[in-house]
């Protein structure tokens, strides 16, 4: 497969990334492999999609949501397009479907949580903004934060050492999967690169670690 089809996260969802050379009949066999090795992370989550790297037609399009369908249990709720001046546009779309979700299913919460707020939910939940310093998360399953994670989450409530949080910007306060507690230090890491990190329990402790496929294989979800 190399590197014909990678996955990235953005401020509203994920981007998949094609080769632009590659014929689209291996190409569709190389996102079938991606997204089953990545369906224990994805999980049953539901976020928008967006493609770069290669021009698609809308049947191109459609076969490929079908395969991320046929192989992980990911929804798309929508295709956001990378064309700057539509990008408004879909961005309303994409804000008003999440406000939906959010409605009907307490899965997604749309804004950024501040000092003194708190947030508990009895499922996995993705939030579409900041969580700052101050702020605490508690949910029974997984957190995933399209933002960043400057605050304090519990993920797997009721016990559920298997539960994993993500965040586009990791730099918690605390983080605690289970009954494992992980501080942040007390003085400032030197400044790293802003990247999606996950945060995920093995061998009674706590791990943080850049997004990859060799890391997603390792966890049991």
């Amino acid at each position: 497969m190399k590197n014909s089809v990678m996955i990235k996260g953005n401020k509203y969802g994920i981007v998949v990334v094609l080769d632009s050379e590659l014929d689209f009949e291996e190409l569709k066999s190389d996102i079938a492999e991606k997204f089953k090795d990545s369906a224990k992370f994805f999980n049953k989550a539901e976020m928008a999609l967006s493609f770069e790297g290669r021009e698609l037609t809308n049947e191109e399009q459609r076969e490929i949501l079908d395969i991320i369908s046929e192989n992980s249990e990911l929804r798309v709720v929508c295709i956001v397009d990378n064309d700057k001046e539509r990008e408004e546009m879909f961005k309303k779309s994409l804000e008003q479907k999440l406000m939906e979700l959010s409605t009907n299913t307490g899965q997604f919460y749309k804004g950024n949580l501040r000092s003194g707020q708190v947030l508990e939910v009895e499922t996995s939940i993705i939030i579409i903004g900041d969580v700052k310093p101050g702020a605490r998360v508690v949910s029974k399953g997984n957190v995933i934060i399209i933002g960043s994670l400057k605050g304090t989450v519990f993920a797997g409530a009721t016990g559920n050492e298997n539960s994993f949080v993500v965040a586009l910007d990791m730099s918690p306060m605390q983080i605690r999967i289970g009954d494992i507690i992980a501080r942040s230090p007390d003085k400032p890491l030197k400044e790293e690169k802003k990247e999606a990190k996950i945060a995920f329990m093995e061998n009674g402790n706590i791990y943080i670690e850049p997004i990859s496929k060799e890391v997603m294989n390792d966890i049991s979800l």
